[in-house]
């Protein structure tokens, strides 16, 4: 069972950058369908980015040009590099590994973005 740790969070004014990480403690690290997911007080998980195996990446409309998502597999690392932050995308950002139909999570870390 692969153990997902979350950092990076934290207050951000409009425009700013956050960049996430996500340490992973599987070996097999490079094998997982990785992503980033967040919520927000009182709605529903969404999603914000994927990144497969391969390296292929996937993005909400929401983020797409200014969310970039990325791996270390050497580090076992999962990134998000967050540009022209908005207000609407402030809330609690989850680390998501998927292998075979099954998912793993981390505990989240907060994203502000205010002024």
């Amino acid at each position: 069972q692969v153990q997902l740790v979350e950092s990076g969070g934290g207050l951000v004014q409009p425009g700013g950058s956050l960049r996430l990480s996500c340490a992973a403690s599987d070996r097999i690290f490079s094998r997982y369908t990785m992503g980033w997911y967040r919520q927000a007080p009182g709605k529903q998980r969404e999603l914000a980015a994927t990144i497969t195996v391969g390296g292929s990446t996937n993005y909400a409309d929401s983020v797409k040009g200014r969310f970039t998502i990325s791996r270390d597999n050497a580090k076992n690392t999962l990134y998000l590099q967050m540009n022209v932050l908005k207000p609407e995308d402030t809330a609690v950002y989850l680390c998501n590994a998927e292998i075979y139909g099954v998912n793993f999570w981390g505990q989240g870390t907060q994203v502000t973005v205010s002024s």
